[in-house]
């Protein structure tokens, strides 16, 4: 049975929120413009409705999408295409998020929570300030109405309502108009990943509450309060720059767990579509800062404020309208909104660029010669820094737009984005970092108005002295040799010493001054932690043995990786490292299960316990339980001893994911105090590959006799009727016998057992049983009942193995305690602005 009352309310919904989103914007307009008090505060009450129903619409076009999701709604084309069946709950909420409509709405729903804050806490700005939410929630909610003109052959928006049948043109659907898949087609496995539950959502809330200070911007400027609009939008700045720093952060941390390509940054351009606004909105909270306290760099503020909400809204269109194409593996495919998101684009960034260059003559400007010998200078060049570093990565993201803007002029261009993008950007990325750990150093210790020579060197003589015996001993210690890492290692020093002194200063005067002096501390320590990680990388996993893994792989391959076979043990940065076999990981219960000791169900969800399953010491299931299991994934456990202690036990990933092109290797990681053991799969075995099994050896035995096989000691324990065998109807006359055999392998016996079958007294059939780990098959060929004996056919080949990259990653935590430190400074910085506010 289909359920349309929920889509159809879902629809209605979102209806609702479009047209009150647009009311709201005419009654505060309308409140804005009457002249008459009484008349005045009647529209704004009929505004907060209208934008309370907003509020309230959106919640219910979330619920209902959820639900439809929740409740496995397959008829409905959102959820069928991100959720089933076997989704764990907790990854329910990412369905939500992983398609643009959903994702959409969740910037919808932030930005409605923050109206509601804005309504209740700027009374003074209300009006003005609400007309810009209302009209940009009204752009959005466009993007998820999916209203179609055939008339004009025209589709405003995609909801997330839609029909499976509607969407698909499957011939089905003709047959069956009413058919419902039985499952989803699910969410992409690599989304399944704590990181992916709260980084969209917090991602997002940066995206929205980078909307309040340009609301605030605009209000200023449309009213002429070129000046007050400053204290009302900077703690809400301060709010953006750590939750879209944080979200960025999240991301990272993501792609340094789940991505195989050996760090937390890729310079993908959805990445920097992401980090360019991030950097132009700390410049603008430092311009901010410098106007609050000193009357100058206000149509910097200006500049800067609008530029991030039009950056955000130019990275959505980069993202979601397919024009990055396979640019970047991150970007949404289009769903024939691109050109609505370019109609958001510019209609937001031509009126915020006519209204600024339309009172720009007058906005107050200081006349005053800024000295280089104060604050104000020294924060304004480090805006302007942070400005370059965008720019420098915003230009090569931009190639395929510019291209596209050429091909519809008629013309042809052929640029492409860098080819080495880590080494392209990271080169230029790595200067702009040293001028800002520099500027942020000195310009710490003056104060807003000039400070003189003499003074200043006092103040600057200590931190140098320090950070030059601190970076001494780290670059002897550590070995830091090459150049640009040199001069990066002591600007990331003195930016931490320069601060920490400022810190313990203020901190006498006043604990809640020390939010900008923490933060920079944080970069410091980010910026170390970053050219350790990345600059001295080191692969670990070189080849010793003195052969080629494969003549048909590169060079670099060959040297870089090591092959290992199941329980032998090799060598490898002073580890002893041994690979013990293919996991599956349970879905209910923590932890893995050899794939040796599991049989298959038609279910692929499904698997029955061979035998007790024990994992670390501790009885998971007993045999003959069924239970449930993750397929797509299969885990590679993978030992390191140090002597006869056991250092680490480390499950590398490998992933069958068709939407990301088939093969996916997830890294497990070692963590330690001064580094990380990264590690990850180079190259699995081709399980679809025909194996290469040798010719058959026959044996005969009695039950409790040994025999060799592929080089282990192996025992026919027992032979014994079964009455059923998986995927075969047994009936009453049928005889069906299976051997057991345990075969002594360098740590734990393995099973084999093989089925003799005779079916309607005639028909023989045979069930080889495969331990792949050890490269062993054997077949229950014949029973010879006048001497006990059975007849075994013995097949071998290669054992099982993986070929492997680990890569040690020095002094990463000083990157993970560098961003806590910034975020902390950030919540200082923040609480104090808002007490400010009043």
């Amino acid at each position: 049975m289909i359920h349309y009352f929920i889509g159809d309310l879902g629809h209605f919904f979102i209806i609702l929120s479009f047209v009150t989103s647009l009311v709201a914007a005419f009654a505060y307009w309308k409140t804005k413009y009457s002249v008459d008090g009484a008349l005045q505060e009647s529209w704004r009450q009929n505004a907060r409705v209208a934008f309370y129903v907003h509020t309230v619409a959106v919640i219910g076009v979330f619920v209902s999408l959820f639900t439809i999701i929740y409740n496995h709604y397959f008829e409905y084309h959102y959820a069928y295409s991100h959720s089933s069946r076997h989704l764990p709950a907790h990854y329910m909420v990412s369905c939500f998020w992983e398609g643009q409509e959903g994702s959409f709405l969740l910037w919808i729903f932030w930005q409605a929570i923050l109206g509601l804050f804005v309504i209740h806490t700027q009374k003074n700005w209300e009006a003005p300030v609400m007309i810009v939410f209302s009209l940009v929630q009204a752009f959005l909610v466009s993007m998820i109405l999916g209203i179609v003109f055939p008339v004009f052959d025209f589709k405003l928006g995609s909801s997330p309502f839609i029909l499976l049948r509607d969407a698909l043109s499957d011939p089905i659907f003709k047959i069956q108009p009413d058919f419902i898949p039985a499952d989803g087609s699910g969410l992409n496995p690599l989304l399944q990943n704590y990181w992916m539950v709260i980084h969209p959502p917090t991602l997002f809330l940066g995206f929205a509450l980078t909307l309040v200070p340009f609301a605030f911007c605009i209000a200023g400027l449309w009213e002429r309060k070129y000046k007050e609009w400053i204290k009302p939008a900077l703690p809400w700045a301060l709010l953006g720059g750590a939750i879209l720093g944080l979200g960025i952060l999240m991301g990272g941390y993501w792609a340094y767990e789940t991505l195989n390509f050996g760090g937390y940054w890729n310079w993908d351009p959805v990445e920097n579509a992401v980090y360019v606004p991030w950097l132009v909105l700390i410049a603008a909270i430092h311009t901010m800062i410098v106007y609050k306290n000193s009357k100058t760099a206000l149509k910097t503020s200006v500049i800067l404020v609008i530029s991030v909400f039009v950056l955000i809204l130019y990275s959505t269109f980069l993202t979601r309208s397919g024009i990055l194409g396979d640019a970047s593996v991150h970007s949404f495919t289009d769903l024939g909104l691109s050109g609505q998101l370019l109609i958001y684009l510019l209609f937001f960034t031509v009126i915020s660029i006519l209204l600024a260059a339309v009172r720009w003559k007058e906005i107050p400007s200081s006349s005053e010669e800024v000295s280089t010998y104060s604050r104000e200078f020294w924060i304004f060049l480090g805006a302007t820094t942070l400005c370059l570093m965008g720019f420098q990565v915003l230009i090569p993201t931009s190639i395929p737009v510019y291209n596209q803007i050429v091909s519809l002029f008629g013309g042809t261009s052929n640029l492409a984005p860098p080819a080495d993008q880590i080494a392209f950007y990271s080169k230029f990325q790595l200067w702009f970092g040293v001028a800002i750990a520099i500027l942020s150093g000195t310009g710490q210790f003056f104060w807003w108005k000039r400070i003189d020579k003499s003074r200043l060197k006092k103040e600057l003589l200590g931190p140098l002295l320090i950070s030059l015996v601190v970076f001494a001993i780290i670059i002897s210690l550590a070995r830091v040799a090459e150049p640009a890492y040199v001069i990066l290692t002591l600007a990331g020093v003195y930016i931490i010493v320069s601060n920490i002194k400022v810190l313990t200063s203020v901190f006498k005067v006043n604990p809640s001054f020390s939010g900008g002096a923490l933060t920079h501390v944080g970069v410091g320590m980010s910026l170390l932690g970053i050219m350790f990680s990345a600059g001295y990388s080191n692969v670990v996993s070189l080849n010793n043995t003195g052969m080629l893994i494969s003549s048909e792989l590169s060079t670099e391959f060959n040297r870089d990786n090591l092959l290992l076979f199941v329980n032998e043990p090799r060598s490898m940065a002073g580890y002893d490292i041994e690979y013990l076999g293919e996991r599956f990981e349970f879905k209910n219960q923590s932890g893995y299960v050899k794939k040796s000791d599991v049989e298959l169900t038609a279910d692929p969800y499904k698997v029955v316990a061979k035998r007790d399953i024990i994992f670390e010491d501790k009885t998971i299931y007993s045999a003959k339980d069924t239970f449930e299991i993750y397929p797509e994934n299969t885990y590679y456990e993978i030992e390191l001893r140090k002597g006869d202690d056991v250092a680490a036990i480390l499950y590398p990933r490998v992933q069958i994911n068709e939407a990301m092109g088939g093969f996916i290797a997830s890294p497990d990681i070692s963590r330690g105090l001064g580094r990380d053991l990264y590690t990850h799969v180079s190259a699995p075995m081709n399980r679809e590959a025909e194996a290469d099994w040798s010719e058959m050896e026959e044996i005969r035995i009695r039950p409790g006799q040994q025999f060799f096989v592929n080089d282990y000691v192996a025992t026919l324990e027992e032979v014994h009727r079964v009455e059923e065998i998986q995927g075969v109807e047994l009936l009453n006359e049928d005889v069906a016998v299976q051997a057991t055999i345990v075969v002594n392998a360098e740590r734990d016996p393995y099973y084999a057992e093989p089925i003799f079958l005779i079916k309607d007294k005639t028909q023989v059939g045979r069930i080889s049983s495969e331990i792949g780990e050890l490269g062993i098959k054997i077949t229950l060929l014949n029973i010879h009942p006048e001497t006990g004996e059975f007849t075994l056919g013995l097949n071998t080949r290669q054992k099982d193995w993986v070929i492997i990259k680990a890569m040690e990653k020095p002094y990463i935590n000083l990157l993970w305690l560098g961003t806590g430190v910034i975020m902390v400074g950030f919540s200082v910085a923040m609480v104090r602005r808002f007490r400010e506010r009043g």
